[in-house]
């Protein structure tokens, strides 16, 4: 029996499917010659190339004449089928498709064999795959090197019996973990984030030619380390990975969970539930007709990966969730996907541009659609799906979208039509004016000593489209990108800026019709409110926003005058405002929040 795993069984099978095809009787259906059926029964071809992978092809049949002959009578050789026979038998392997899908059907295959061939003769405990994968979570959770862990390799695979299939390099063990879509891409990045060195044009460049900067890393002398790059981008591809989680009957349904099992009542209980789902389904009927097709959210931010305290190397993850999902897995980690990692030591802030123009390519192609199989229909299908917000804080929130979130134009939902007002003591600038949203005859517009001194007659701002605001920021395309080149201009006319850039992701033909593009996380609103709100009523040092300059602006403000600071001796002593917790009361709190936890 030849061996199934070899490149030359793969070609033989695929000339005789080839052949049988041409010559056989059906151009639909031919007969099946693995060891399982032995010409008894016939299928379709992607199903015999399965079968071929999965029992091995029958050497007892010799009769290749018409191949399909439908008169000849033979009973079929009986296999034990075990579970991981079983789940091959949902995955079909296309003849005649694009050139991923075969890869991506191949590797299952090699993954598979994997799974199911032992470590060595005679073991139960243990298969190939569940080995190497276990030794690799070990690499993983030690930070063990490449050299050491092919060292372990060396070490265990003599240990173990004559006969052992475990690889003897952490080079063979990378390929074989490639097939279960954990493959990955380092491309070296310019120093400065102004390009990554990909394509034609910038892969063999030794600099950059926009900043000159070099691209190999320098020793203490300043001389380069050729083929040691100053900055890194890892690149998780997330097309194959979006395939993989079809392969799984039980994925598969999950994946349909937000049409089939959720509980429609006009409730929030769902991302299905917002409006920004709601428009997509109406503006594309026929994106929404499949509800298998994928919404998906991006998340970004920067994390200190040495848990050191105040160190100045970041790094900058971009985590994609998937929103088709219960509520109660969105958020598990597993069903969370990395697709780049920004290795730092700054952050990418306005540059962020540059990273992410691969995940914008695999977003295009996911938007016109791949062909995958559903193990939960057992039926091929074209897999689209659309990114409908990124989740951010508010810092990253202005790098993602190019809105300048400083400043007196810093909010990204009232972008110049923003009422903000410096405060010369407390030397920041703050937002006012949020009078303007009640309703006209609401009785707080015209209460001028309990806000800012004056009657609001103004309206709320409507928020700008995202066609609109694509409108007014064209004149910033092709803006070049880095750390050492000048800010964007801002547009003739503007007394302050607002934009900075125009954001990759209007290179996504949708994105400029979603009515919600960009949402900041609600971990850091209730953190910081939280923190701001007890900070204050509790009077803590440090953490209160309650100051003396703040007392100052309002006292210049016209508004509660009798809260001026009142200088006692050297101090400046500041008055019990009505929001402050006296003693008496702050004890009786504690008390109340005593009882509870205990």
């Amino acid at each position: 029996m030849a061996d199934r795993r070899t490149k030359e069984y793969k070609l033989g099978v695929e000339e005789l499917l080839r052949f049988a095809l041409e010559h056989g009787r059906d151009v639909n259906t031919i007969s099946c010659p693995c060891v399982q059926y032995a010409h008894s029964k016939s299928c379709k071809a992607r199903k015999v190339k399965e079968h071929l992978f999965q029992y091995g092809i029958d050497e007892t049949y010799t009769c290749w004449i018409s191949h399909g002959e439908n008169d000849r009578e033979q009973s079929p050789i009986t296999v034990k089928q075990t579970d991981s026979s079983q789940s091959v038998e949902q995955i079909p392997i296309e003849i005649d498709g694009d050139d991923d899908a075969s890869l991506d059907s191949s590797n299952l295959l090699n993954h598979l064999q994997s799974e199911n061939e032992p470590l060595y003769p005679g073991c139960r405990g243990f298969t190939k795959m569940k080995a190497l994968v276990k030794l690799y979570n070990l690499k993983a959770k030690f930070e063990m090197s490449d050299s050491c862990f092919s060292e372990l390799l060396l070490v265990v695979g003599t240990m173990l019996s004559e006969g052992n299939c475990l690889p003897s390099s952490y080079g063979e063990a990378k390929k074989i973990l490639s097939s279960l879509g954990m493959e990955y891409e380092k491309i070296h990045v310019c120093p400065n984030d102004c390009l990554l060195y990909r394509g034609e044009i910038n892969e063999d460049e030794t600099s950059c030619h926009i900043c000159q900067a070099f691209r190999w890393r320098k020793n203490k002398n300043g001389d380069e380390i050729e083929g040691i790059p100053s900055k890194v981008l890892w690149y998780f591809p997330l097309l194959p990975r979006l395939r993989n989680l079809f392969n799984s009957p039980k994925m598969a349904k999950d994946l349909t969970w937000h049409h089939t099992e959720r509980v429609k009542d006009n409730k929030i209980c769902h991302p299905a539930d917002s409006k920004t789902w709601k428009e997509d389904d109406e503006k594309w009927p026929e994106f929404a007709s499949d509800s298998r097709n994928l919404r998906i959210g991006l998340s970004f931010d920067g994390f200190t990966p040495f848990r050191e305290k105040g160190t100045d190397h970041s790094s900058w993850p971009v985590l994609l969730s998937i929103y088709n999902l219960p509520p109660w897995l969105c958020m598990k980690r597993k069903y969370i996907m990395l697709c780049l990692l920004v290795s730092g030591p700054t952050q990418p802030e306005n540059d962020i541009d540059v990273f992410l123009q691969l995940l914008i390519e695999d977003l295009q192609k996911l938007w016109h659609g791949k062909q995958v199989y559903d193990a939960y229909k057992r039926e091929s299908f074209v897999l689209r799906g659309i990114l409908l917000w990124t989740i951010s804080d508010y810092p990253a929130l202005g790098s993602l979208s190019g809105n300048i979130v400083k400043g007196y134009n810093g909010c990204v939902v009232c972008v110049d039509q923003t009422k903000a007002t410096r405060l010369p003591n407390y030397q920041k600038i703050v937002v006012m004016r949020h009078r303007r949203w009640l309703t006209r005859d609401h009785p707080y517009r015209k209460q001028k000593v309990a806000f800012d001194n004056t009657i609001e007659k103004g309206s709320a701002p409507i928020p700008l489209t995202g066609e609109e605001v694509f409108q007014r920021v064209q004149y910033l395309q092709g803006h070049i990108y880095g750390k050492t080149r000048q800010k964007p201009g801002q547009k003739k006319g503007d007394s302050r800026p607002v934009w900075k850039k125009l954001s990759i992701f209007f290179q996504l033909e949708y994105w400029k019709f979603l009515p919600v593009r960009h949402i900041l996380d609600v971990m850091h609103i209730e953190k910081n409110i939280c923190e701001a709100l007890l900070g204050t009523l509790l009077n803590i040092p440090k953490k209160t926003k309650d100051k003396e300059s703040v007392r100052l602006d309002m006292a210049a403000m016209g508004i509660r005058l009798n809260m001026r600071p009142e200088t006692a001796g050297e101090k400046e002593k500041l008055p019990l405002a009505s929001w402050n917790l006296t003693h008496s009361e702050k004890n009786y709190l504690l008390i109340i929040f005593g009882n509870e936890v205990a």
